[in-house]
């Protein structure tokens, strides 16, 4: 019994000296190649669709590139790219010397500004004050109803559009009926009205569905935050504006700087939809511009100088906006 006992010991007193003292193991050593191949095992499913998104980008958007050329060549749809006969600066040139120049720069940021200063904010405060709506049935059906115009294209809704604002049209006839005009009018026909009907109908189609977004950033703003607002006697629009507003910022300050980087796009399709020869002088942008020199002219090199500027334009919008809103809230893109 001694003899098993001094060795059960012994064995305990072995174990814990194994134990307190262990052996140094050598080490697992193991490259940055062997640890992206491992994640990547790991992981193939979902790396082989980011995959196969990053093939579509290199074969769509940057491998078209190429076409860049086109803007400092005199190119000939007869020939190729390589073979054409460099112009330098010349296109660019020929763009700002265009009597038409000025007054397409009007119409772009015209409608864009007016845009942006009426179609930005609008959303911001459709979901604020959707966000406020406790019926869960009621707020569905509000959204849905602000959603729809979205998923229809221009052609339908210019059709639409076109229709109401006829001088037989809905726009009229509820006009005359409340006596506010004395004789229709043809809006369409009428380049004072362009502006307003481009701008309200791009409103129109896109306010539910821009406020999504908001709406969702607002999901994320913690309850003790209202729940705290609440005991201070805070009412719905201090929530709002000191609770609400200050928590979705960064969502704000991205979004207003995508928008200020497309400040030159106007919507070509909702404007090649909607214009016509009488309304010319007030629906003449950018881009249909460069539909008309382009493709309906056949001056690629040219319309290939005016878009390239305009993108130049566009990048230097966004270095601009993005520095601004870093310095004014710590937000930015990069």
């Amino acid at each position: 019994m001694s003899t098993g006992w001094k060795l059960s010991r012994n064995h305990r007193t072995d174990s814990s000296q194994n134990t307190e003292n262990p052996q140094p193991q050598p080490p697992i050593r193991s490259g940055r190649g062997a640890s992206l191949a491992r994640i990547w095992v790991q992981q193939r499913h979902l790396q082989t669709m980011a995959l196969l998104g990053v093939v579509w980008m290199i074969i769509f958007h940057y491998i078209p590139m190429y076409g860049i050329l086109i803007a400092f060549k005199h190119f000939d749809i007869i020939g190729t790219i390589s073979s054409a006969p460099w112009a330098g600066l010349e296109h660019f040139r020929a763009f700002l010397e265009d009597y038409n120049f000025w007054y397409i720069v009007k119409n772009t940021l015209g409608i864009s500004l007016l845009k942006l200063a009426i179609g930005f904010p609008l959303p911001i405060l459709f979901a604020l004050f959707l966000n406020e709506i406790r019926s869960t049935r009621f707020k569905k059906s509000i959204q849905t109803i602000s959603y729809l115009p979205h998923f229809l294209s221009w052609v339908i809704l210019g059709g639409i559009l076109t229709t109401w604002l006829a001088d037989t049209g809905m726009i009229n006839q509820l006009l005359l009926a409340w006596g506010w005009i004395d004789q229709p009018i043809s809006y369409l026909a009428e380049p004072s009205y362009f502006w307003a009907i481009v701008v309200s109908s791009d409103i129109w189609k896109e306010l539910g569905w821009s406020a999504i977004i908001y709406l969702a950033a607002m999901a994320g703003v913690s309850t003790d935050m209202y729940e705290a607002a609440t005991i201070d006697g805070a009412g719905r629009f201090q929530k709002m504006w000191y609770v609400t507003l200050p928590a979705i910022k960064g969502t704000i300050s991205i979004l207003f700087i995508l928008a200020v980087s497309g400040i030159l796009n106007s919507n070509f399709d909702q404007i090649l939809v909607l214009r016509n020869s009488l309304n010319e002088s007030a629906s003449n942008v950018v881009d249909i511009y460069v539909y008309q020199v382009g493709i309906q002219q056949g001056r690629f090199s040219y319309s290939t100088a005016v878009g390239l500027l305009k993108s130049v334009l566009a990048l230097i919008l966004l270095l601009i906006a993005n520095s601004v809103t870093k310095r004014i809230n710590n937000t930015s893109l990069f």
